[in-house]
């Protein structure tokens, strides 16, 4: 079964030129099988796949495939090639597996669009051009896929493109991962000229043997393989993308923020930990960025009034623990976590879908509440999945996930007390956004009436990622609740294991756990005092008012709009608003002799033969006196 692994890409793919082809002949019944239908039988094909992997695993940890040369000219040769070890493995599952759940919600959620067809054509491809990105086995077909995702997300954040706000958060979104898709190609010329190969496994090895530790070259690569990857998980400083990227509909939404985009960049640090091994600045750098990013993230998301802008935000802040993982070595923590947010935030975003579904379309969250009785599987999965994301302990996958990430964070050698310190501050932060979200929506009076549950299309996928949101936590326990090692064991075989500290014994892990229950649950009691109806302040709309500027500067996300609008927008404006740019007066001095070269030579048109008779003699006797002499 392992020679179907081309299938995985190929199967999506094959259905985004289906519909884009013949969508418009296709009733939605049939656009609804194709469209779901390739992501399953995708997901299906990597099922079999995986059982074939695992009964060779661990004696061939990975495998290869290529299915035919791409390019080889001057001394480079690129094939379209797989690469299938537990790291991709794990990243394919939960592609195919959470983007099916997606689109089989997305078939009654956007049953009465009239873009039905377009809308799962962009969908499909978004999927193919993931999967080709984890799957590639060099970084040139990673990069195809790199830009596939980008170009997706432009078509699908501005998929009701009449409304011209939508159309310019598609824009925003293209064009600030510009700025990262940039330095991954330059990143990726550098790594040619320096090896002549741009298979990721032989230019890692052939780095590790060439460059030292700390050695300027691989500062150099590292950081622009950051920046990349920044530009897609939307970190700082080029996170500004990712809350108007909410201008898609919430299906979309859910596929970028837990199974493909903003996950990108996570994978392709994990992929080439070997280039950030040798550039341990850089690596610091990672763990800073997200620490920070988490940080600021998160302070945003306490005051955001558009429940879609809420989980965006919470969105960078997870993402954030991903980096900061990444960047103190902890290299399967980051993934687990990677794991488990997968499956709750595409539950949250769901969730939230089908809040919005029978609000008529309502994102306000102060025009809502009290619909927990009203919307009673609603409200269950969403608080299953705020209750994850808050790392509620024992009972969520988010609490052992995270625990992991602030444990390797207090143990690595890598790290320090105060970057700890801030994460576990993030922790608690975490279950006040949540937990004011589940108060706000489903506590208090109704404010908006819902028309009711959702179809059993969009329940489903519902009470299935609320099932792997509590469970798949328990694929890693620390030592000291069962000492599960599932994940990691499984990981040993593509990734490097965590580096501890010496000294770092069960009572210090103990301690660590306590301050991350604590943290959490100081959360969501905060929560609850503060915006529970009939609590001590919970009647107070504090939050609603935008006139203080605090607030004002934390719902605009910290202000880095209007910086980068002043700093870089509004400069460049000024300058080609009323005169031509270099390049613009270089083609219009090419048309300016086009047009004098037409002028001369339309006199040669006289209309007169013998004149062109006359002409072409005196031409042949040039060229026989040229050839003559």
């Amino acid at each position: 079964m392992l020679s179907l692994l081309w299938l995985i890409p190929v199967l999506p793919l094959a259905g985004f030129l289906l519909l884009a082809l013949c969508g418009g002949r296709l009733s939605r019944q049939q656009i609804a099988w194709v469209g779901c239908g390739s992501i399953g039988a995708a997901a299906v094909t990597t099922a079999l796949v995986a059982i074939d992997f695992f009964s060779l695993f661990p004696a061939r940890e990975f495998y290869q495939q290529t299915s035919w040369n791409w390019i080889d000219t001057s001394g480079m040769t690129v094939g379209i090639s797989w690469y299938l070890d537990a790291l991709s493995l794990l990243m394919v599952a939960v592609i195919t597996g959470i983007g099916f759940l997606i689109h089989l919600y997305s078939a009654e959620y956007m049953a009465h669009d009239d873009g039905y067809a377009r809308f799962f054509a962009y969908m499909n491809l978004f999927v193919s051009a993931m999967l080709t990105l984890v799957l590639a086995d060099n970084l040139l077909l990673l990069y195809l896929g790199w830009e596939g995702v980008g170009l997706c997300s432009y078509l699908l954040i501005g998929f009701w493109y009449r409304e011209p706000e939508y159309g310019t958060a598609a824009q925003k979104a293209f064009i600030v991962t510009r700025i990262g898709d940039t330095a991954l190609a330059i990143g990726l010329f550098i790594l040619f000229t320096q090896f002549k190969t741009l298979s990721i496994q032989q230019v890692q090895s052939l780095a590790t043997e060439a460059w030292p530790v700390g050695s300027n070259v691989a500062m150099i690569v590292a950081m622009l393989f950051l920046i990349g990857a920044v530009g897609k998980s939307a970190q700082l400083p080029l996170q500004v993308w990712l809350p108007d990227a909410m201008a898609g509909p919430t299906p979309v939404s859910a596929l970028i923020h837990a199974a493909t985009m903003v996950t990108a960049g996570v994978y392709l640090i994990a992929r080439m930990h070997h280039l950030f091994e040798l550039a341990p600045m850089v690596q610091e750098g990672i763990a800073v960025l997200g620490l920070v990013t988490l940080l600021l993230a998160a302070t945003s998301a306490l005051v955001q009034q558009d429940i879609k802008r809420v989980l965006a935000y919470s969105t960078m802040s997870q993402i954030g623990y991903m980096f900061l993982a990444l960047g103190v070595g902890a290299w399967p923590a980051a993934l687990f976590h990677f794991l488990t947010h997968s499956c709750f935030k595409a539950l949250l975003f769901l969730a939230a879908g089908s809040v919005i579904h029978s609000l008529h379309h309502e994102q306000n969250i102060f025009k809502m509440g009290g619909l927990r009785r009203h919307l009673p599987w609603t409200f269950w999965t969403f608080l299953i999945g705020a209750a994850a994301m808050s790392g509620v302990p024992l009972i969520t996958s988010g609490f052992y996930s995270k625990d992991w990430i602030l444990w390797s964070v207090w143990s690595s050698p890598l790290s320090h007390r105060w970057i700890w310190f801030g994460a576990l501050l993030g922790a608690m932060l975490t279950g006040l956004y949540s937990f004011r979200l589940i108060f706000r929506v489903f506590f208090g009076e109704v404010r908006t009436q819902p028309t009711g549950e959702s179809g059993l299309a969009m329940r489903l996928p519902l009470v299935v990622l609320a099932f792997l949101a509590l469970t798949v936590g328990f694929l890693e326990m620390p030592h000291t609740l069962g000492n599960v090692t599932l994940f990691s064991q499984y990981l040993s075989h593509a990734l490097p294991t965590t580096t501890l500290l010496p000294g770092m014994d069960e009572s210090s892990e103990v301690r660590e756990q306590l301050a991350v229950t604590i943290a959490a649950l100081l959360g969501i009691g905060l929560a609850a005092l503060l915006f529970l109806p009939g609590s001590l302040f919970g009647a107070r709309e504090t939050d609603q008012s935008t006139t203080h500027p605090s607030m004002t500067l934390l719902q605009a996300g910290w202000g880095f709009d209007r910086l980068y609008d002043r700093l870089f927008v509004q400069p460049w404006l000024a300058a080609t608003r009323n005169s031509s740019d270099m390049v613009d007066r270089g083609y219009e001095w090419l048309a300016v002799c086009a047009e004098s070269c037409h002028g001369w030579l339309s006199h040669t048109q006289t209309g007169q033969v013998r004149w062109y008779a006359a002409s072409i003699a005196v031409g042949t006797l040039m060229l026989l006196g040229l050839f003559a002499m």
